[in-house]
């Protein structure tokens, strides 16, 4: 039988947060870290269903946290809210030296900040689409943000299944498969169940879930083996990006997936899944 979110679900009280989290895998097993996006109604389940299990069946402890301000953890305040915070207490209070950390998107920024600044607590860097402010973009929108984002603000608006199913299309690069009524509403009915969540995101815009950048300049100074996944048909995150983070990172290496969108993780789990564990397990 494949683990359910209630076989999983946890909560942990850190110094500032209700925090509300995935964990499978031995408790003696290196420490990996799923952080998710900023979409409305993202999870930590909703983004790594398909990849807990089997990072964990891999040797491998695995925690998938709902970030405060989304799922079931605590609402934030984005005029003060700080990812890098947030995550470092997090690690205290689950007794967590240093981590791989793995992140889709705004989670993929965050451990960027986090294998910047805190170097000491990163492990490993593993990023699925993460954004970074650097220019020139060659290939993504031109003066804008992307298609993808342009949906996704709209998304903070209007929750319903209408529109969470077209967020979910702008996601992924098969709609028919990964596109689904289920996951659509899935996420509707998260956003419904904790509203104050997105009127916290209504309160500064559609910007406020990476509250603060990395300094691009610094990306030399990751010292952490880097995984630089990138969906070729990502519509939220232009795939170059994924290149300019693979010329400024040391030990790093870009991994380009054709007929992929934003979600490597799951529109090519198994792929995703052997890559994590190879990746942490002999660099």
């Amino acid at each position: 039988m494949a683990l359910t979110e209630a076989d999983v679900a946890k909560d942990v009280r850190t110094k500032s947060w209700n925090i509300h989290y995935n964990e499978a895998g031995p408790a003696d097993g290196h420490p990996v870290l799923l952080l998710h996006g900023g979409g409305p109604g993202a999870t930590g389940w909703s983004n790594y269903n398909p990849n807990i299990e089997p990072i964990a069946a891999a040797g491998f402890r695995v925690i998938a946290p709902d970030l405060p301000g989304w799922g079931q953890s605590d609402e934030a305040d984005f005029a003060t809210y700080d990812h890098v915070e947030v995550i470092c207490e997090l690690l205290d209070a689950l007794g967590i030296d240093k981590a791989a950390f793995v992140g889709n998107s705004m989670g993929g920024h965050a451990s960027l900040r986090m294998a910047i600044e805190r170097p000491e607590r990163v492990s490993h860097l593993i990023t699925m689409g993460a954004p970074i402010q650097m220019k020139p973009i060659l290939f993504g929108a031109g003066g804008g943000p992307t298609e993808g984002l342009k949906v996704m603000a709209r998304s903070y608006a209007d929750h319903s299944p209408e529109q969470m199913m077209r967020l979910v299309e702008i996601m992924v690069y098969d709609k028919e498969r990964f596109a689904t009524p289920e996951l659509s509403e899935q996420r509707s009915a998260a956003v419904a169940k904790r509203p104050e969540h997105l009127a916290n995101v209504a309160k500064h815009g559609p910007k406020a879930p990476i509250t603060i950048w990395a300094d691009p300049h610094r990306l030399p100074e990751i010292s952490a083996p880097a995984l630089l996944i990138h969906g070729r048909d990502d519509r939220v995150v232009s795939f170059e990006t994924a290149l300019l983070l693979a010329a400024g990172i040391p030990d790093s290496r870009a991994h380009i997936i054709n007929r992929c969108g934003h979600w490597a993780q799951l529109e090519h789990a198994d792929e995703f899944n052997r890559l994590v564990a190879d990746f942490v397990r002999n660099h």
